[in-house]
């Protein structure tokens, strides 16, 4: 009576052991037969049909158990414990179970298929839901995720007539006293750690269902030739261990436009990728020397890549705007090489950050690996003119520095002659310089007399003036004439630096062009 009244009570209570995502024909039609009869479009009270049990008329939020209230817990469960029942042995579970002689047949049971001739074959429908990617990890090529699979197979040992049992249906015992398909996953890396499902659902026309969620680490071939716009497609494979398609054969029945819609319902969480579709299919392969059936189900995703974008792409197109500015800087200083230098060791930088994320194994070079390795040779190439630039503009200047000093020799020959006399002639006389008698003793003094000295060192400090005139003269003229002109190399220089600035700034615009055609093609 108490089992019966305990049973009331969870069908009463709308409480159910199967997954909604998994449907039944069989047990659809039993949720709908008891919706409608406790379903009603009058927001009054609700009369069970229970009139055995001495219930009073309950209000809606009494029998709703979400929606439970204490004032109505002792009418709805005391009128169970006092009722009685009359509770014959054929409607309790362990009529069925003793019918079935589960722990004493383990050899038909549990030990070979269940199948009443070895040349039958077990058909085991499967049906797989993903509620979560939980990580991609490209480098190791791995794909983690979070499963539900559904099993369904038939054993030719398992039948009863349900009228015999007051309408039992199914039960539920735990796996270890019945056969299981013995199905892995190809894809798998590591074995789930924790617990699969510990019961079956057994229903009388032999049917055997099986549920059970795990966390899958999968093997997964990435194609990151697109990379961060590309889309993955990673397979979660079922088959048999032991049984050939001879003896076990896997079959799927579910559409790919139904599968992809209720997974996009299930999914929980999805990392850093968008779930795009999911599909299956069925294949036959041959290792080992025998054939088996394998169940392949494919999941489309794509990357999101906005966090890519902002945190690699544009931080290097932003380092090759600074390389084209340094082209205003003054090629004759050293602060320009310093700088393309700096800007080229950040580009390495973002090249060896990159090196972490994608996988080594790839078939080819990712798009990214190309802008990055495009850039830095563009680069590269700024670097190389730059020096050769100041090369020749150095190389300039050193002709022009050697030029002046042969003319200040020429216009100035008493800088390299040793001192001689200096004698200024007059209209009666000549007057000889003081200073130059100073310096050469054997020099004749006659006609020299007071006055005249004194003139001479008058018109020897005016001549010293006027040399200082004629220099400062003729440096000001060789600046204009600098100006005017400049030296051969300087001016081959800014030709080299005109026809490589357009020659950069079109080969940049055709690059990117050409490499962001080809992100879009791939992706369409």
């Amino acid at each position: 009576m108490t089992i019966q009244a305990l049973f009331f009570i969870v069908v009463f209570t709308g409480v159910g052991t199967s997954n909604p995502d998994f449907h039944d024909p069989q047990d659809r039609q039993l949720v709908s037969n008891w919706t409608t009869e406790f379903s009603s479009d009058n927001f009054g009270t609700i009369e069970p049909d229970y009139p055995n049990l001495g219930m009073a008329p309950l209000p809606p939020e009494a029998i709703d158990p979400l929606e439970i209230r204490p004032e109505h817990f002792n009418r709805i469960f005391k009128p169970f414990q006092g009722a009685k029942v009359d509770a014959s042995y054929e409607c309790s579970y362990q009529s069925v179970l003793n019918k079935l002689d589960l722990k004493k047949n383990t050899d038909k049971y549990v030990t070979t298929r269940p199948v009443a001739d070895h040349r039958h074959l077990t058909w085991v429908f499967i049906e797989m839901r993903i509620y979560a990617i939980l990580d991609v990890r490209e480098a190791d090529q791995m794909f983690i995720s979070y499963i539900w699979v559904y099993l369904r197979w038939d054993n030719e040992h398992i039948q009863w007539d349900p009228d015999e049992f007051c309408g039992q249906k199914h039960i539920l015992i735990p796996t270890k006293y019945l056969w299981m398909p013995d199905l892995t996953i190809e894809e798998m890396t590591e074995q789930d750690k924790a617990t699969p499902s510990t019961h079956l659902k057994i229903k009388n026309s032999g049917w055997i269902e099986f549920r059970n969620d795990e966390v899958v680490e999968s093997t997964c071939k990435m194609e990151v030739y697109r990379f961060p716009f590309d889309i993955q497609s990673c397979n979660i494979s079922f088959k048999s261990i032991m049984h050939s398609d001879s003896e076990l054969s896997l079959l799927e029945y579910t559409e790919d436009s139904e599968l992809t819609e209720e997974s996009r319902q299930t999914i929980q969480t999805q990392f850093e990728w968008i779930f795009i579709s999911m599909s299956e299919r069925k294949k036959t392969i041959n290792h080992f020397g025998f054939n088996q059936t394998v169940v392949v189900y494919t999941i489309s995703m794509k990357r999101r890549s906005v966090l890519y974008i902002a945190n690699f792409l544009l931080p290097v197109l932003f380092f090759l705007c600074l390389d084209f500015a340094s082209f205003l800087m003054s090629d004759t200083g050293g602060e320009k090489v310093g700088f393309k230098v700096t800007v080229l060791l950040a580009v390495t930088v973002m090249q060896l950050i990159l090196n972490d994320i994608l996988p080594p194994s790839s078939d080819k070079i990712p798009l990214i690996a190309i802008y990055c390795i495009g850039i830095f040779t563009l680069m590269l190439l700024s670097l190389l003119e730059t020096i050769l630039v100041m090369y020749l503009i150095d190389k300039d200047q050193t002709s022009t520095d050697k030029k002046e000093e042969n003319q200040k020799l020429i216009e100035n020959p008493e800088d390299k002659h040793s001192p001689l006399p200096c004698c200024c002639t007059g209209i009666k006389k000549r007057i000889c310089c003081a200073s130059a008698a100073k310096e050469d003793e054997s020099f004749p003094k006659e006609g020299c007399s007071s006055p005249h000295t004194e003139v001479s060192l008058v018109m020897e400090k005016v001549y010293e003036e006027l040399s200082e005139m004629k220099k400062s003269i003729t440096l000001l003229s060789s600046s204009r004439t600098e100006d005017e002109k400049p030296g051969y190399w300087t001016r081959v220089a800014e030709k080299i630096d005109k026809v490589f600035i357009i020659f950069y700034i079109l080969s940049v615009l055709l690059f990117l062009s050409v490499l962001f055609t080809l992100w879009n093609i791939d992706g369409t």
